[in-house]
């Protein structure tokens, strides 16, 4: 797992790179973000462990697989975490909107789910 979560880290997608660079070295509120953690048998785009919040970017394709990702919401849930879910043309065009979000996100334990 920790092979394929190093590949997903070097084939980013745009979005994910864009975001990274706001998340990484505690620039949002001083919490410490990963990105591509395994968590179980699943890799998340990024997570903040101290407060127990995966933030997953979502393009089309997961229209599609949206079984897939409520079975993996459901497990990172019954694991303690919180999931916040941002589509990636939310990332692109409205990255100020989404960092707020996340970062009332790290304070307010209600907040999970798709965040628009």
């Amino acid at each position: 797992m920790n092979d394929f979560a190093k590949i997903l880290r070097n084939n980013a997608t745009d979005p994910e790179r864009l975001l990274w660079s706001r998340l990484r070295g505690r620039q949002l509120g001083s919490f410490r973000f990963r990105r591509q953690r395994p968590i179980g048998p699943y890799v998340c785009d990024f997570v903040c462990l101290s407060e127990s919040v995966v933030v997953e970017l979502d393009g089309s394709q997961h229209v599609e697989q949206a079984d897939y990702d409520a079975r993996r919401d459901a497990f990172l849930r019954s694991n303690g975490f919180r999931v916040l879910r941002f589509w990636n043309g939310d990332v692109m065009e409205r990255l100020g909107t989404v960092l707020e979000t996340i970062h009332e996100a790290l304070y307010r334990e209600e907040m999970d789910g798709r965040l628009e």
